[in-house]
């Protein structure tokens, strides 16, 4: 059991932050991964796709508010990108090296979590079994990440650490957690 949790940081900007908190909780227990994102604060002032009644795979999820978490295997240059949106929708893609060779990763054909309303927030809770890209023998390394549309139509960038004069979810030295 790796349970680690973690407050993601938005990327530094001269836009307007909401007061939002967003805090990451990660867990692999063999080839088991358990993932549980809790978004709090002034939620108004967030756009956020009501829930559907299919959760289909999706492209471009990352264009409004979306949970993402960027997987790969220690020293590989192959990584996995998880898009899991609010309203239920969801896509992985597989990259070969870094933004290289992106393409839809068919080994998920569905990508089951959950949307909890919480008095102070909503919480999306994701288990997921990595059988089919990763040995349970295989140390893999994690960047956690969340993209937030605002009322506004600003977009904000959220994740455990930004290493890039820009925000950038993809670069290797922000995939920070060794489980």
């Amino acid at each position: 059991m790796n349970d680690q949790t973690f407050s993601l940081e938005p990327f530094p900007s001269t836009k307007y932050l909401p007061n939002l908190k967003i805090i990451a909780n990660i867990d692999r227990n063999s080839n088991q991964l358990a993932i549980r994102y809790t978004l709090g604060g002034d939620l108004k002032e967030i756009a956020i796709d009501p829930p559907s009644n299919a959760q289909l795979r999706k492209h471009e999820l990352w264009k409004d508010t979306c949970f993402e978490f960027f997987l790969s295997i220690k020293d590989s240059q192959r990584y996995w990108e998880f898009n899991l949106s609010p309203a239920g929708h969801w896509n992985v893609y597989r990259f070969d090296g870094y933004r290289q060779g992106m393409q839809e990763e068919t080994a998920f054909t569905i990508l089951p979590f959950n949307l909890q309303n919480q008095a102070d927030g909503l919480a999306l809770v994701l288990n997921v079994d990595f059988d089919k890209i990763v040995s349970a023998e295989q140390a893999i390394e994690v960047g956690i990440t969340t993209v937030i549309k605002h009322r506004n139509g600003e977009v904000t960038y959220w994740a455990l650490t930004h290493r890039g004069a820009e925000a950038d979810f993809h670069l290797r030295d922000s995939f920070i957690v060794e489980l």
